[in-house]
């Protein structure tokens, strides 16, 4: 068996091996504090470029960033019944306003508040209490805008990038005076998540909407991109809200129409988590480490100069240093290259493994020989760790940006013929039965299924969701589990 990096392998212990692919990538590690995790400069920088990326998304489009507080007052939340319902068990609860010496010596909490507050699970409450200030008039809509934060949900069973207690993530607020207006603020949302998903991710998606028992607490709609890991289970990677008049008829948003009418407001929702970064280790990596798109890459090249007598030090530094200079000046998809000149005094063959399990897109390698040929060694981490080359400095330099995005192209069409490999369609309950008995996660299963299907208790000792219901899907067949005619087509799968 060749050398791994990752020891257990994918195929040994896929759930062991994404930890272990995450510490080695030294992206975050888990806090003291019960289910949450420390984002490491690593992960947080590719945090960053997804933030960087999705705000100017927002932007192009007229949202506008705020900042809502942290504490929601409980009687905030108690205003819509449903979605207090929805998040009821993930609630951290603020009780206490300070804390005092105990006779034990230790401390204890002092005095109770007269309400208590939530650490948000989510913001529509206490924006919508802002939003019922703020809306007067229709020349007030459509009010658009997003929130970068942290939120809490106290979660059991914790994974860190997956499922955490807390994480970080945006959360986009929209008012309209029309349905049709929230509604395609809802739809545009959707597709801008899935065109971040597959172009700066290179991650492929299924767009379509939440069942109802997956739906969003107090949303009308729930719309949805599913993204296939490499254990072939799901992973919901964004989604966007139509929110209707629910939150507008508890908080009080009206607006004055063109006649003077007092109207309610029609809302949406929308977010996107460092949830992400799982998806990008799960979809894209291997049994060497982490393998990270250079559209979301921390570095994208590194420079390791190979150093083995102390006289050649200055010569091969200068030669590496005038290489990154030159590379930094490059553009790529709007800002310079990002270029590491790897210094540290440590083995060659050390600093090489370490960048091949974070993941870096392209190494290069510099020594005598190659500064005598005026090359670099270049090895790329989409390929196998030993598909390796020389080539001539300026050659490389010239081909850096262009090189590239073909590892970005070259991992979307990997992770996307991945997901059509293992999307099946099926047309009786019999096959879906046999698909979903084992342990293994059987990809995207497909089916007809109708409105009516009373199918969840049949589904859950299988380990099975339903993912999405398919978008605008035409095609007439026989539902699984009822036998009626229908053209709602639905994806299920074993998920995160």
């Amino acid at each position: 068996m060749s050398k791994t990096a990752i020891t257990p392998t994918r195929e040994q212990d896929y759930p062991q091996w994404y930890q272990e692919v995450v510490k080695a990538a030294d992206l975050a590690e888990a806090s003291d504090v019960r289910g949450c995790m420390i984002i490491k400069p690593q992960g947080y920088a590719i945090w960053e470029n997804m933030q960087s990326n999705l705000d100017a998304r927002f932007k192009a489009l007229g949202h506008m960033n705020a900042y809502f507080p942290l504490l929601i007052p409980l009687s905030y939340m108690e205003q819509e019944a449903k979605h207090v319902e929805g998040f009821a068990k993930e609630c951290a609860v603020v009780t206490h306003t300070r804390l005092e010496a105990n006779d034990e010596g230790g401390l204890s909490p002092a005095s109770p508040l007269e309400e208590p507050y939530i650490i948000r699970p989510t913001s529509e409450t206490i924006i919508g209490k802002s939003f019922a200030k703020w809306i007067q008039s229709h020349r007030d809509l459509p009010l658009k805008l997003n929130q970068w934060a942290n939120v809490m949900r106290w979660e059991m069973r914790t994974r860190i990038f997956l499922r955490t207690s807390e994480f970080l993530w945006q959360e986009g607020h929209t008012a309209h005076a029309t349905a049709a207006e929230a509604q395609e603020e809802t739809m545009q949302m959707l597709d801008v998540y899935a065109q971040f998903s597959e172009e700066m991710a290179a991650i492929p998606v299924i767009k379509g909407e939440k069942t109802p028992e997956e739906r969003f607490p107090g949303a009308e709609h729930t719309y949805t991109i599913e993204a296939m890991m490499q254990d072939k289970k799901a992973l919901q990677s964004g989604t966007s809200h139509f929110l209707g008049q629910g939150f507008s008829k508890s908080f009080g948003i009206e607006f004055a129409d063109k006649e003077g009418k007092l109207q309610l407001a029609w809302t949406t929702s929308w977010g996107m988590t460092t949830r992400m970064i799982g998806g990008v280790i799960m979809v894209h990596s291997d049994d060497d480490g982490l393998i990270c798109p250079p559209r979301l890459a921390p570095q994208h090249i590194v420079i390791i100069p190979i150093i083995r007598k102390a006289e050649e030090t200055e010569a091969i530094m200068t030669y590496c240093e005038t290489l990154a200079t030159n590379l930094r000046g490059q553009n790529f998809h709007g800002a310079p290259l990002r270029v590491l000149l790897d210094t540290r005094d440590m083995n060659g063959g050390e600093k090489t493994w370490e960048h091949i399990k974070k993941g870096v897109p392209i190494r290069l390698e510099v020594g005598p020989r190659d500064m005598a040929n005026n090359s670099v060694f270049m090895g790329r981490r989409d390929l196998g760790i030993k598909e390796k080359q020389g080539i001539a400095k300026d050659e490389f330099t010239e081909q850096a940006v262009t090189l590239l995005d073909e590892i970005q192209v070259n991992l979307y069409k990997r992770a996307k013929s991945f997901m059509q490999d293992n999307t099946q369609t099926i047309t009786n309950l019999d096959k879906f039965q046999k698909l979903f008995a084992g342990d293994a996660a059987p990809g995207f299963v497909q089916c007809h299924c109708d409105e009516s299907a009373d199918y969840i208790k049949l589904i859950k000792p299988l380990k099975a969701t339903a993912r999405c219901i398919l978008l605008d899907d035409t095609v007439t067949g026989t539902c699984i589990f009822t036998g009626k005619e229908t053209t709602r087509q639905v994806i299920f799968a074993k998920a995160y």
